[in-house]
Formats: C-alpha cells, structure tokens, sequence
C-alpha cells in the first residue's frame, strides 16, 4: 500500500483551499492504490498546529507540524529542505503540491532535493496500479498530455482548482517535526507580503469568476463585470492580458498564458474572443459561460454556454436575474 505526502498551504496562519485540495488528491490516490495512509506537511509560526485538525477532515491520516518563527513568511530554502527529508525519510509514493504562486516555487525546489521527476499544473492525477497517470495541458493548453510515471518517486504539482477538496474524516495524528537547520539563516527572506483587498476573494480559490475583455470597450464599463461578480457573492473578478496591460485592471486580475491559471465551478467571459493565450488560463474551468456579440469569436468553441450580444445589454439583465435567484433561496 502506498503513501503520499501533501503539502498544506498556509498564509499568514490560515490554510488556503490548496491546502484541502491536496490531501483530497493524496486520499484518493491512496485509497486507489489499496488503502496506504496520507501524510500532510504543515509548516509555520508557532500556533500552525491547530490547523492540524482541519486536514483531518479532509483525509489526512498523519499531520506532521513544524512550527518556527523563522516559517512566518514563506521560507522556500527551509521550507523545501525540510519537504525533501521528509519526503526521502518517508517510504512515500509522490507528493502532491498546488501549482499556486508559492507551490510553483517550492515543488520544482522539493524535487530537485529528493532527485525524483515532477509535474507541474497537473489537472488530473490517477493511480494505475504501481503507475501514476497525470493529465498535463502543453502547447498554451491546445494539447493535453498523458503523462505516465512509472518511478518509485514522484512531485506532482496540482491546478488550482482542479481536485474538489471532499471531506473523509480522519482522526488525524500529529507528529512534531523539526526544521532542516536553521530557518532564520535562509539566504533568501520574505520580509513583506502584500495581499490585495480582504474583501476580494482570490482568483485561485473562488468558486465563480467574471473575467472581463476589450468588448467591454472601456474601464469604466467594467464596472458591470463587478456588479455580476457582486450579485453572486462568491465571485472573483478577472481579466484579459489586454485588458491589464491598457490599464483597464491592475496586472494580478491577469488570467492568461502569463497570468493566473484557474479552474473555478464556473467562468463567465464577458467580451473576450478567446484569444489562445487566455484560453491557457481558465479552459480547464468545469462550466464556461462565454458573453459576445461576435457569434465567431474563439470563444464559443470552449463554452459550455453562449450569449450573442452586446455585453453593456446582456451583462445588466444578467446580474438582475442572479439577484433575483438568489433573493429567491
């Protein structure tokens, strides 16, 4: 029976839902491969512990804590050292990361330590037997490859989005560990994380996002785009390359090639054609809704659902309808 390690995200003391995300990935990948135990990494300043019980829920069998005040910010050397020990002191499968900022960084870092292959922004990962088969778009997301990883050894880093975290409920036990050398003596510090508006949810974690193009024509028309992601209450709100680079959005709303990379329940592109780099982004989303007034825009192809019309007409009516659904619950 295999088992998998699961790094679990946290910022400023919290899990993020990457964190969920992947010991749900390792819970299934265990369960498939004959019931082995799933083993949760959990690095931070000291009370991170009490997080502990949460990645229980969610299928972790052993959280293995290390509390430092030298893990108050990210720490990619400490963090990645202490991964790789554990990782290569354990009789492990893979590990499974989130393809987020911060696990882009980290897990390349984690593999180079323990020498085993890695895949990144994974959209799938499953268990075929002694193998573990991992679904992975190439080509700005035209082509999606199977890739089969036949090693004893393996870092996989997952989408954002891409697994459901599902509650299993374990009594998970906690195990205190120590850090690999002294965190504090890192060569490279976090010394400031900026974050954007508390009111905003993030891109990577929100169930629903409204993605904004040039058919809105202007900035000040992106104001519908708000107020539909408003009207849902769980919405982010996003845009194109484009669009950030003529000033319309700051650059961290950028969904795209060179942007974020999304899988959210549901994405509403508002006046974007679908140029390939966008599509990159977000066509890995469970349900697209695509609102444009060119029935042969690029778009359309990917959508689940279209709208032919002008945005500054749909896009209203559209929030309204969302209002009254909701008031309606």
């Amino acid at each position: 029976m295999a088992s998998f390690l699961a790094f679990a995200e946290a910022r400023e003391g919290e899990l993020r839902k990457v964190a969920y995300e992947a010991v749900t990935a390792a819970r299934t990948l265990a369960d498939a491969s004959g019931g082995g135990e799933v083993h949760a990494l959990l690095v931070g300043s000291a009370g991170i512990a009490a997080r502990a019980e949460a990645l229980g829920k969610f299928g972790a069998d052993v959280v293995h804590v290390c509390e430092h005040d030298g893990f108050t910010h990210y720490n990619p050397e400490a963090t990645a050292a202490l991964a790789a020990e554990r990782l290569k002191g354990g009789d492990y499968r893979a590990a499974i990361f989130s393809t987020s900022a911060q696990g882009r960084d980290l897990a390349p870092r984690v593999a180079a330590r323990a020498n085993t292959p890695v895949v990144m922004d994974a959209t799938s990962v499953a268990s075929e037997g002694d193998t573990l088969v991992v679904k992975h778009p190439l080509n700005i997301g035209k082509v999606i490859a199977t890739i089969r990883l036949e090693t004893a050894l393996a870092v996989i880093g997952l989408r954002p989005g891409s697994v459901t975290a599902a509650e299993n409920p374990r009594a998970a036990r906690v195990e205190n560990v120590q850090p690999v050398g002294d965190p504090a003596a890192a060569r490279a510090k976090v010394t400031e994380v900026k974050t954007g508006s508390a009111a905003k949810l993030d891109l990577g974690e929100a169930p629903v996002i409204v993605a904004g193009g040039r058919g809105l024509k202007s900035a000040e028309n992106f104001r519908l785009v708000e107020d539909l992601a408003n009207a849902f209450g769980n919405a982010a709100v996003g845009a194109t390359r484009a669009v950030c680079d003529d000033g319309w959005r700051p650059h961290a709303e950028q969904i795209g090639q060179t942007g974020r990379w999304v899988s959210p329940d549901l994405y509403i592109a508002v006046g974007i054609s679908g140029a390939i780099q966008h599509l990159a982004g977000m066509r890995t989303s469970k349900t697209i809704v695509a609102i444009n007034k060119d029935k042969e825009a690029p778009i359309f192809r990917i959508a689940d659902y279209g709208i032919v019309g002008d945005v500054l007409e749909v896009v209203p009516a559209l929030t309204e309808a969302v209002k009254q659904a909701r008031s309606h619950r």
